[in-house]
């Protein structure tokens, strides 16, 4: 049985990001493997370590040094991976289209996981239309897996700490959230093996990929800019309490 784990090559949030153009950035810093994927390569690994039979596979559609992440997710516990090569970036559409097209094209999954969203677009799109490309069901932010040879079942964490429990059929799309375990980060000695583990590299043209009909385009990036307007807060502890609520209310709007 194969799980196929999508994961994305992203910025590193702790690195100083310039924008370039209107549209770029400035690429010579660290990229990593998406947090969110992390969840989902060791969920994935967790249950292949009981599942007789089972390989997993990561896929990425990415530039040529996101092949740095894929190796990142075989030291977590991938078997082998799959780069789709792209020398631009792609929005959630032609992306979702890409990997289904790639895993359709490799083998037939039991289960596809995918961060519940990649921090750097945070479109949180990508694993439903990736669902839908491959006509399966799909639950998201999950917090719980469990499998068996009759389906899947997940428990996904919605606002406010609600809980959802979902009974899938397999083959499903799972996006995994927070919650669901802690990333099994590598050793040495699992970076060294994973160096020795395949990448199949192709290009999107060697792919079935049907055209979109729609697109988006990022149209200009601009850094975010903080501004903070300190304010003095007056009078007995109960007036300040009294403001704070004022605060929080009507002008943050948390409650």
């Amino acid at each position: 049985m194969n799980i196929y784990v999508c994961v994305k090559h992203v910025p590193d949030s702790a690195a100083t990001i310039t924008v370039e153009g209107k549209t770029g950035i400035n690429e010579k810093i660290t990229f990593l493997l998406n947090p969110y994927d992390e969840h989902a390569v060791t969920e994935a690994a967790r249950i292949k370590a009981s599942s007789a039979d089972t390989e997993v596979i990561a896929v990425c559609l990415g530039k040529a040094a996101a092949e740095n992440t894929l190796r990142a997710a075989m030291a977590m516990g991938a078997d082998r991976s799959i780069l789709i090569e792209t020398d631009t970036s792609r929005d959630s559409i032609f992306t979702a289209r890409a990997l289904a097209a790639a895993i359709r094209s490799d083998g037939r999954p039991w289960m596809v996981f995918t961060g519940k969203e990649s921090i750097d677009s945070e479109g949180m799109q990508t694993q439903f239309r990736l669902a839908q490309y491959l006509s399966l069901p799909v639950a998201t932010n999950a917090i719980k897996v469990d499998a068996d040879s009759d389906g899947v079942t997940v428990e996904c964490e919605r606002e406010a700490g609600t809980i959802d429990v979902y009974r899938m059929a397999a083959p499903c799309v799972i996006g995994a959230g927070k919650g669901l375990n802690n990333p099994n980060y590598p050793t040495f000695p699992d970076i060294v093996k994973s160096r020795k583990k395949p990448i199949k590299k192709i290009g999107t043209a060697e792919l079935t990929i049907d055209t979109p009909v729609a697109g988006m385009q990022i149209q200009e990036l601009v850094p975010a800019v903080e501004q903070h307007s300190p304010k003095a807060l007056t009078g007995s502890p109960a007036d300040i309490a009294a403001q704070i609520v004022d605060i929080l209310k009507n002008e943050a709007k948390v409650i």
